[in-house]
């Protein structure tokens, strides 16, 4: 019997508003962004995970260097690109979703419902979600369902009934996030009881320190994981870790478990990818 594919993806920019541990380099420049991607390719990640920002890290509506970003990290792997939409809810529902304008971009984050984030409201309507999947759709960008909350695989459901969103539905669990749901096993397997038949999941975990929930993901058929500085810096509690190493140590982790790690090309066929 073959093993299990798992496709492991890498966010390796930090968010602005995150704290940096001391020590830590957040890599924010292209020339830094595309060298740290290269080498998590090379580490065995399968699609890298990137905003739309500008030198100094800051979100913007333009795709500048985002656009150069990709030029360098496409001379030498062929990973795949996913782009965001999400980000600051005060930019217009098209700069949120200008990644989706590059080319290259194979998959983009939607977020399904607004969900409170720390003291502020992450807004993202019903409506904003029909016109960001209108769009991914238009530009055949595979859409990649964000769940902060157990009620959005209901709205996500509704949603494919209307034909705003259509079959396979790739379910990403954003767990760990201040104001969402806790990153527990618990509130994991409730999200994974409620998929409706024949989808595939995955797991980030917001402010992870260690990889057991990743652990656990793998064990309960999760098709996908994220690691990167965008999630959290550790392997291990109060240690710090590069981008690489957290893929390294992904990469071991999936082994272990019995499965194995997609290549760039099986993680496009998963996903039904064809731009």
């Amino acid at each position: 019997m073959n093993p299990r594919k798992i496709v492991v993806a890498v966010a390796p920019v930090a968010h602005m508003e995150k704290t940096i541990p001391h020590g830590v380099k957040n890599p924010v420049l292209p020339e830094d962004i595309a060298e740290q991607v290269i080498a998590c390719a090379k580490a065995g990640a399968s699609m890298v995970h990137l905003h739309v920002r500008d030198t100094k890290g800051e979100q913007v509506g333009n795709l500048r260097t985002f656009s150069h970003t990709i030029d360098l990290i496409r001379k030498e792997t062929p990973i795949v690109i996913q782009g965001s939409t999400g980000g600051k809810s005060a930019l217009s529902l098209e700069l949120r979703s200008v990644s989706v304008d590059e080319p290259r971009v194979q998959m983009a984050s939607l977020n399904m419902g607004s969900t409170n984030f720390g003291d502020g409201v992450y807004i993202n309507t019903w409506n904003d979600i029909r016109y960001w999947a209108k769009k991914m759709k238009k530009n055949n960008v595979v859409p990649e369902l964000e769940v902060f909350d157990l009620s959005m695989i209901n709205a996500i459901v509704t949603l494919h009934e209307e034909g705003t969103l259509q079959a396979p539905l790739h379910f990403n669990f954003s767990l760990g996030f201040t104001g969402a749901l806790s990153a527990t096993a618990d509130n994991l397997f409730r999200l994974k009881q409620a998929l409706p038949p024949n989808s595939s999941w995955s797991l980030i975990h917001e402010g992870m320190q260690d990889f057991s929930l990743l652990g656990v993901a793998i064990g309960c058929g999760a098709s996908g994981i994220r690691v990167g500085y965008e999630d959290g810096f550790s392997i291990k509690a109060g240690e710090y870790s590069t981008n690489v190493e957290l893929v390294e140590h992904a990469v071991s982790l999936v082994r272990a478990m019995g499965c194995e790690v997609a290549t760039p090309q099986e993680a496009r066929t998963m996903l039904g990818i064809m731009r």
